[in-house]
Order: C-alpha cells, then structure tokens, then sequence
C-alpha cells in the first residue's frame, strides 16, 4: 500500500488485507469476462507491483495497453499511490482447466445465456476432467426451476477435504448469479494433479502415494576358484607326526 506513518504490526496487517480484498474485488468486478484468476501484490523499495493472473491477458491489456493504463490510474487514485509508485502486469494462466475462479465466472455466464443449470453444470465438469484434474466438485443453490430454493451438486473424481494437502491441490471459488427470479450461488472445487515442475499442478507429493518399484533381476553370485592351499596338508601331517 501506500507509505504512511509507522504503524502497529497488528494495524498493518489487517490494513494490507482489506487492500488485497478490495482490489481483489474491484478486479474480479471489472476482468471477469476476461477469465480473472487472481491477484498478487508484490511490495518493492521502489515500487508496488501488482499481477493480475487472467485466463485472455490481451483484452486485459487492451489495445495498446490502453486498459491496463486506466485501471493503473484507478488503483492508484484510489489507494493514494504516489506518482510512478504502482505498476500493474498481466499474466497468462498456464492451466485456465485447473483455476476454480475462471471456471466459476465461465459458469456464471453460461447460466446468464441462458443455459439450463444441468447441462452447463455437466459441460464445466467434463470440461475440466478431460484437462487432466484428478476430482472437481460444482454446487448450485438458489431458486432453479420453481419458486422452492434447492441445491444441486454435481461431482466427479477424487477430492480432498482436509489436511495440509488441501492448501496446495485443491482450488476453491465462489460466485453470485443474479437471475431474474432471485440470486443463485455457485461453488466450484477442483483438485489439481501432481505436477514435478510444479507448472500444470503442485509440485509436492500427496503423502498416502505410495510408488511400487519393479523388483531388480538377482544376479546370481559368481563362484571364484576354489582356494588351492599348496603343501599346507603336508606341513600339518609333519607337525602330527613329532
């Protein structure tokens, strides 16, 4: 954020998250047609960058830039930037079938368009299986068809819920739909694969996998010659003989 006066630890911190949270907002607000997949801030000594992660970068960008300009100017009117303190960049998301959050908005808009819950629910899904997640899980609830609000939920491959794993394989996000007969929300949950670069999907290990080696061809062991002791007979039979 911008420099200010010293300020407690505690201060800051909740500080920084309303930041993070409201421009998080603001920028899922204005890119979410764009496939928007998340923000990170990055505080320098010189300056603040912030990376907006988005599935179409170039609309974005705009043309020539245009766009990311104005929404530079906008953050940076808003949070009381000083001049040339704040840049903003645009980063193409490597696996858009792995992002919870561009899945979501691409969920929203088909249900604005008009598409029944059912088939644009079971589109997302194989959508996302065949790019090579391991589980996803969708959840619809509001008013659908009739006036009685429901839940719909629709799953597929495995899914974890708990532990230390969830933090780095499972990607969650929620979103409202506002249809004309009433507010429906959406929850997506997608559990990425193992990935050793660690680009496509996490880079540690689940700790239950367990990797079944092939067992190694035994060699059998080489017979050396046997040990020819010359004359040590014949030495023993003298010393029994005295």
């Amino acid at each position: 954020m911008a420099q200010q006066a010293q300020i407690s630890k505690k201060r800051k911190f909740v500080a920084d998250g309303v930041f993070n949270a409201e421009l998080n907002e603001f920028l899922g607000r204005t890119l979410g047609e764009d496939g928007y997949a998340g923000v990170e801030v990055r505080v320098t000594p010189i300056r603040t960058e912030i990376i907006i992660r988005a599935t179409r970068t170039r609309e974005v960008l705009g043309e020539k830039g245009r766009r990311i300009r104005e929404l530079t100017a906008l953050v940076q009117k808003r949070f009381g930037f000083p001049e040339n303190s704040v840049e903003l960049f645009a980063e193409r998301v490597e696996n858009r079938a792995s992002c919870a959050m561009a899945q979501c908005e691409s969920l929203r808009y088909k249900l604005l368009g008009g598409l029944a819950v059912r088939r644009a629910c079971y589109g997302v899904l194989r959508f996302i299986m065949e790019n090579g997640a391991t589980g996803v899980e969708v959840i619809i609830s509001g008013k659908l068809r009739a006036q009685r609000a429901k839940a719909m939920k629709f799953k597929q491959g495995y899914l974890i819920s708990t532990g230390e794993p969830k933090k780095h394989y499972i990607s969650e996000a929620v979103r409202h739909v506002l249809m004309r007969q009433g507010v429906l929300g959406i929850k997506v949950k997608i559990m990425m694969s193992h990935d050793p670069e660690g680009k496509m999907g996490p880079k540690m290990q689940m700790p239950d996998k367990i990797t079944v080696h092939e067992p190694k061809e035994e060699v059998p062991p080489m017979m050396g010659p046997p040990e020819q002791d010359y004359g040590a007979g014949y030495a023993g039979e003298e010393q029994q003989e005295s």
